[in-house]
């Protein structure tokens, strides 16, 4: 068996297997299928066995392509991460940081660019995306730090809560919940919600809640952005909950917010890593600085 692996041919290797697919696989590398197929076909005769099942549609690893998944990342992560030491050594540096959509624009401004005074050589590199997908970007080395929203389900991520938030209601101007001077949860059971896409952790954070108080929304439109659902409600679609921090940026006079009374809905937002990861210093300067924040918000 020949020993001479390349290091694309385990890149390569890896998008086919999160891929579960050729065709999708070479579009995010952004080669011909012809040339990643070639380049599989070379592993898996240099491996003198094969590492996936070929079907119509999809392909599935083999008990063999199982075990050389790790492998392969773990080595293109030592590789990775030595020559993020060696960029730290010469002084210049870089955070990969992912973040949901309903608390980058509301929390990152000014976080990065307080953070910015102070480490004027650092980089903050900002990925956007859903719970799910930067679960997956930290566990593979591709973000060094996810800004999300509790509960995680992560094996093998370090998750950190930063602060809990309230979750408030926010109405159409002309609504007749407005005059209210106390709104419950019960006020608002048999009215209409507009949502975020199921995607959004924002949405679970609400229905968990909403279930501990026996009380069901009922939603009518769903979209996956924040702002959509903010607009929709100001256009007498629906009401809606939203975090507190998007009602303190919010400077539109067409909707109205208001806590509720009670037990009031909350999420907690924490940064995850991956605690096998190398960690330059100007990423443990990054998580200090965001527990700083977050001490704030408390």
């Amino acid at each position: 068996m020949q020993q001479e692996l390349e290091f694309h041919q385990l890149k390569y290797f890896l998008a086919v297997a999160r891929a579960g697919n050729f065709t999708r696989a070479a579009e995010e590398l952004g080669v011909s299928q012809p040339t990643l197929s070639r380049s599989i076909q070379k592993l898996e005769a240099q491996l003198e066995q094969p590492l996936f099942e070929r079907k119509p549609r999809e392909v599935t690893l083999t008990d063999l392509g199982e075990v050389f998944v790790n492998r392969a990342e773990q080595i293109l992560a030592l590789v990775e991460d030595t020559l993020t030491e060696l960029t730290d050594a010469a002084e210049s540096g870089r955070v990969r940081l992912g973040v949901i959509p309903t608390i980058a624009p509301f929390f990152l401004p000014s976080v990065l660019q307080d953070f910015a005074k102070k480490h004027s050589d650092v980089s903050v590199v900002v990925q956007e995306d859903t719970t799910d997908n930067l679960l997956k970007r930290c566990s593979h080395g591709e973000v060094d730090l996810a800004i999300l929203a509790l509960p995680i389900t992560a094996r093998y991520l370090e998750i950190e809560s930063l602060f809990e938030e309230e979750l408030v209601l926010v109405m159409p101007t002309n609504h007749p919940l407005v005059k209210k001077k106390t709104i419950s949860l019960k006020d608002v059971k048999a009215l209409s919600f507009v949502m975020l896409d199921e995607a959004h952790c924002l949405s679970d954070n609400i229905a968990s809640f909403c279930r501990r108080q026996q009380v069901q929304p009922v939603s009518i439109e769903r979209t996956s952005q924040l702002a959509t659902v903010q607009e929709l409600v100001s256009l007498d679609h629906g009401i809606s909950m939203v975090p507190k921090m998007a009602q303190v940026l919010d400077q539109s006079k067409r909707r109205v917010y208001r806590s509720f009374s009670g037990q009031k809905p909350t999420r907690t937002v924490a940064m995850v890593a991956n605690p096998y990861r190398y960690e330059s210093k100007w990423l443990i300067a990054f998580k200090e600085h965001l527990r700083a924040v977050g001490k704030k918000f408390q």
